[in-house]
C-alpha cells in the first residue's frame, strides 16, 4: 500500500510540474507577443509622425535610446531572478517601448510593405523552430553552444564592419546573423522549458519574463536583419 501511495504521489507531483511548466511557457509566449505588439504600435506611431522622426534624428536621440536598450536588457538579464514579478514585467515593457523607437526608424526607412513581409517570414520561421525546440527529445545543448559561439563571432565581425565598410561584407553578416538566430530559437526554447521546470520546483523566479525576453531578442534580431536584406534587394 505504501508503495502504491508513493507511486501515486510521485505521479501527482509530476503532473503538477507539467501543468506549471505549460503555464510558464504560455506566459513566455504571451509576454513575448505583448512586447512585439507594443514595439509595433510605438514604431507605427513614430513612423507616421514626421516631426517626431525629425526631432529624434536631429537630437541624436536614437543613440540615447540604443544605449538605454542595452542597459535595460542587461539589467533584466542579470537581475530578473531577483526582481519582484511586477518590477520584471514593468522593465520588460519599458524595453519593448524602447525597441519600438528603433522599429519606427525601420518602418520609416524601408516602408511598411518590406517590414510587414519580413515580420511575416520571421513569425513563420519562429513558430517552426520554437515548436521544434519545445517538443524535441534531442538535447540541443551541443549545437546550441555552436550557435552561441557563432553569435560571439558575429559580434566581433560586426565591430570589424566599422573598418570594412563594403556592401558585400555587411550583407553577408546579415545572412549569417539570420542563420545563427534561427538556430538559437530552438536551443533557447528548450532551455526556457528547462527553466520552467526549475521554477516549478521553486529554484528560480520570473521564468516567464526571462524566457519572453530571450525569445523576443531572437525574434527581433531575425526581423531587423531580414528587413535589411529585403530592403537591399529592392
Amino acid at each position: 500500500m505504501n508503495g502504491m501511495n508513493q507511486e501515486f504521489n510521485g505521479y501527482h507531483s509530476y503532473a503538477d510540474k507539467e501543468v506549471a511548466v505549460r503555464k510558464t511557457m504560455l506566459g513566455v509566449y504571451g509576454w513575448m507577443t505583448l512586447a512585439l505588439m507594443i514595439s509595433a504600435v510605438v514604431g507605427l506611431y513614430i513612423a507616421s509622425n514626421y516631426n517626431l522622426l525629425y526631432t529624434l534624428a536631429a537630437t541624436s536621440a536614437y543613440w540615447i535610446v540604443a544605449i538605454a536598450e542595452v542597459v535595460v536588457v542587461v539589467m533584466i538579464g542579470a537581475r530578473a531572478h531577483k526582481m519582484s514579478a511586477t518590477a520584471a514585467k514593468i522593465w520588460f515593457i519599458v524595453y519593448a517601448v524602447l525597441n519600438g523607437v528603433t522599429f519606427g526608424s525601420i518602418f520609416a526607412v524601408y516602408g511598411l510593405g518590406v517590414a510587414g513581409y519580413a515580420f511575416l517570414v520571421t513569425a513563420l520561421v519562429f513558430a517552426v523552430m520554437t515548436i521544434y525546440g519545445y517538443v524535441t527529445k534531442t538535447d540541443l545543448s551541443k549545437i546550441g553552444n555552436l550557435f552561441v559561439m557563432g553569435l560571439f563571432g558575429l559580434i566581433i565581425a560586426s565591430v570589424m564592419s566599422i573598418f570594412i565598410q563594403t556592401p558585400g561584407y555587411t550583407l553577408a553578416l546579415m545572412y549569417v546573423g539570420v542563420v545563427i538566430f534561427i538556430g538559437l530559437i530552438g536551443y533557447d526554447t528548450q532551455k526556457i522549458k528547462q527553466l520552467a521546470y526549475a521554477e516549478s520546483e521553486g529554484m528560480v523566479r520570473n521564468a516567464s519574463i526571462i524566457g519572453a525576453l530571450t525569445l523576443y531578442l531572437d525574434f527581433i534580431n531575425i526581423f531587423i536583419r531580414l528587413v535589411n536584406i529585403l530592403g537591399r534587394d529592392d
